[in-house]
């Protein structure tokens, strides 16, 4: 390069900067800092609090989402009766409405069914308090053993002094537990009207976060999973309601006390996957035994009867066009959901592993085959 050159290409590379310059007022950039082990090190520290925080987060909010999974779930389950209605020429927010009150009637009638019984037995109870007190005092035994012990006065020390503060802060924790039970049952009602009503706007929404090649696909597949998740929820409440009235017959001809409630406790119960019918079977037979011996013995018989039916009849009919699980699977998805989340992780399992083997079959089975 000549020496006329080198000025010019100098003054070129000057005008070039102070352009730079004018274009960013704040200046140029400067070097990138050194990955140097301190910044590394820095920067993984940072990454592991915001993992810890995040963690932290979702632990302490898992009420929460719990139960916007739950509502979530069960608007899924309802929509088919939904566009059912809506099929027989109803508009989509009537039909909402209707179902919605259905709803609403069958948590009224359980509470009317379950409350007043539950309500007059403890009444009895303590109202018959001071006759089993009477009836200890003037046991002839027992008032030689006070007069030895004092044990009568004992029992009425800790009446005073223990029990009955004990007893007040129960009945004032019970009424707390009833009023967060009714919260949670309030707020679980309005997400699921919400996510019943928003259900096609929410699908639309997240399709779009697919690429737009793989939509069609997607969709179909969502269809596929959502139709076969609001199938099992459909066919496991037809399955309760079926249980419910059946036991409510029989134990109404057996002459058991609190019939409708038994039966309420047994549709609940046998929501419940894998044990769920034992649970309320073995429930509704002890409270018959203890009012009498051959009463119990009907319901023990009753329940082993019905439960083979339910299983190798009622099930499969029900069943057929919901989820498709091997029993393998639903078993060890039931156990793995239990553990992870008690009943609700129990309840939301099977579906959700109908969907994981529904996406596996169709996405990566295909790619294998072309691998």
């Amino acid at each position: 390069m000549t020496a006329e050159a080198k000025p010019a290409a100098g003054r070129e590379k000057a005008e070039e900067t102070a352009e730079k310059r004018d274009e960013q007022p704040y200046g140029l950039p400067g070097k990138p800092l050194a990955r140097g082990p301190f910044l590394f090190g820095l920067v993984g520290g940072l990454g592991v609090l915001t993992a810890i925080a995040l963690a932290q987060m979702v632990v302490q909010s898992m009420s929460t989402i719990i139960l916007v999974v739950v509502a979530m779930f069960l608007a899924v389950g309802l929509n088919p009766a939904v566009e059912a209605l809506q099929r027989r020429g109803l508009a989509r927010r009537a039909a909402i409405s209707i179902v919605f009150a259905g709803v609403i009637v069958a948590f009224a009638l359980f509470g009317l069914a379950v409350v007043p019984p539950v309500s007059q037995q403890l009444t009895e109870f303590v109202d018959a308090v001071p006759g089993y007190l009477t009836e200890l005092s003037n046991h002839p035994t027992l008032r030689r053993l006070d007069a030895d012990y004092q044990i009568l006065t004992q029992m009425r020390t800790f009446v005073t002094n223990t029990l009955g503060p004990s007893l007040a802060t129960g009945i004032m924790g019970a009424g707390l537990v009833v009023l967060n039970g009714v919260f949670t049952t309030v707020t679980l009602l309005v997400l699921m009207l919400y996510f019943l009503g928003s259900l096609h706007t929410i699908k639309d929404y997240l399709l779009k976060l697919v690429p737009a090649s793989r939509r069609p696909r997607t969709r179909a597949i969502a269809e596929q999973v959502l139709t076969g998740i609001g199938g099992y929820v459909a066919g496991n409440v037809l399955i309760s309601v079926i249980a419910g009235v059946l036991t409510w017959i029989f134990l109404s001809i057996a002459g058991v006390q609190y019939a409708l409630a038994l039966a309420l406790v047994v549709a609940l119960t046998d929501l419940i996957p894998l044990v769920g019918a034992t649970i309320g079977a073995v429930l509704v037979t002890g409270v018959a035994l203890l009012q009498s011996v051959p009463a119990g013995i009907a319901c023990a018989i009753f329940f082993v009867v019905y439960q083979q039916v339910e299983n190798y009849v009622i099930y499969p009919r029900v069943m057929k066009h919901s989820v498709d699980v091997t029993p393998a699977v639903t078993v060890i998805a039931a156990l793995f959901g239990g553990a992870l989340l008690g009943i609700v992780g129990a309840l939301l399992a099977i579906p959700v592993a109908a969907a994981i083997a529904l996406i596996i079959r169709e996405i990566v089975f295909p790619r294998q085959e072309h691998a």
